[in-house]
């Protein structure tokens, strides 16, 4: 029997514990995790039955969850849609986590409700403002070109090319992204850089083989793979921000540095990095994150699942124990809106979940409506009201 049936036959068995039960929260955990990394297999909808015996089982054990007092424990909601997931294996859990909806109240009523609903506000997609050194802009998104120099872009990604550089001032460019959107690029030393909505990257178009490699993350949220130090004749890469820096020998991290965040964070997925804090070296290791507090100056750390933190690179939103404020923050900058809680009672009510980036925003709080994790919501242009 080779790898590939034992790990089926291994998820099969975590599917029959979950419909009779029987999951504890780490199994729960790994049905999601093999839905990350199953995602492109096509053998399983046969292998897991049919699915509308699969929905009846499901929602039996949801009426019975729902019997039980959950005062003390978070709401569990996982919005998974078919229209989300590509492949079959993704389909078949989402007929796990679609429908496994945990909460407080005792028998809600989840009657589904058709409203057809007109909003301005799109899901996300690849655009970006690239500024070059001269000052000039160009706005990059899906469908177009462009090209100069040592750079081309197809609108989804954006490549430099390295080029012969003396010690003469480098010039930097910067990539900036907008609410409502995410790129990719490529640096010159072969560094790729994921960014995240509402982020900006400063950058030099070339490096200096021997020299540190320097970027700058303005604001925002970047998923860097650096080019290993070994390629460049030893050259260091760092990340600051602000007065904050990350020195990187060649690893895999994220950092986290919104404007409008009290914290900045920073999770390393492989290899190391030393956190760089008002003259102190912190050094950090794979699965540990670093969070600096802007407004006491202190760094904290604690280990975490960077599965999790870095989802979003994948196209998921995976929420764990985060108030609805936050979750609706983190939405807001991906489908640009903005968000006002006329009840302000459920604002710090925590969930855990996932969330398919695809998701169109409408079907997402109808879901929650329909749940009661909401009582309504209404449209305002570019404004959503939670009631």
């Amino acid at each position: 029997m080779n790898n590939k049936e034992i790990n089926n036959k291994f998820f099969q068995k975590l599917i029959e514990r979950y419909l009779d039960g029987k999951t504890t929260a780490h199994e729960l955990k790994l049905l999601v995790n093999y839905y990350e990394s199953f995602q492109k297999e096509n053998e399983w909808v046969e292998a897991l039955g049919p699915e509308a015996d699969i929905k009846e089982r499901m929602l039996i054990n949801i009426l019975d969850a729902i019997k039980v007092d959950e005062s003390k424990k978070p709401k569990l909601f996982s919005l998974f849609n078919k229209s989300v997931l590509r492949y079959s294996v993704a389909a078949s859990v989402a007929i796990l986590v679609a429908f496994y909806f945990l909460f407080k109240q005792n028998n809600q009523n989840t009657e589904t409700i058709n409203t057809v609903v007109n909003t301005s506000i799109k899901v996300g997609s690849d655009k970006a403002i690239l500024t070059r050194e001269d000052g000039s802009t160009i706005t990059l998104e899906k469908g177009g070109q462009y090209s100069a120099d040592n750079i081309e872009s197809n609108g989804e990604t954006l490549i430099y090319s390295q080029t012969n550089q003396d010690n003469k001032d480098i010039a930097y460019n910067y990539l900036t992204i907008p609410r409502g959107g995410h790129f990719f690029v490529k640096l010159a030393d072969g560094t790729q850089v994921w960014l995240n909505s509402d982020s900006k990257l400063k950058y030099p178009v070339t490096f200096i083989d021997g020299k540190i490699r320097h970027v700058e993350l303005l604001y925002g949220e970047a998923y860097f793979n650096v080019s290993p130090s070994t390629e460049h004749q030893g050259s260091k890469f760092t990340v600051s921000n602000n007065n904050h820096e990350i020195e990187v020998v060649g690893t895999e991290f994220n950092i986290k540095a919104y404007n409008n965040e009290n914290n900045v964070v920073t999770t390393l997925v492989h290899g190391k990095v030393n956190v760089n804090y008002q003259g102190e070296k912190y050094l950090l290791l794979p699965n540990k994150q670093s969070s600096l507090n802007r407004t006491t100056n202190t760094i904290s750390f604690q280990e975490v699942d960077v599965s999790q933190e870095t989802s979003w690179v994948k196209g998921i939103f995976n929420f764990n124990n985060k108030s609805l404020k936050e979750i609706m923050v983190v939405l807001s900058r991906w489908y640009d809106f903005d968000v006002v809680f006329k009840n302000k009672s459920i604002e710090e009510e925590e969930f855990v979940g996932v969330l398919g980036k695809n998701e169109k925003i409408e079907d997402i709080l109808l879901n929650m409506k329909n749940l009661n994790v909401i009582k309504d919501y209404k449209f305002d242009g570019k404004t959503i009201i939670i009631e």
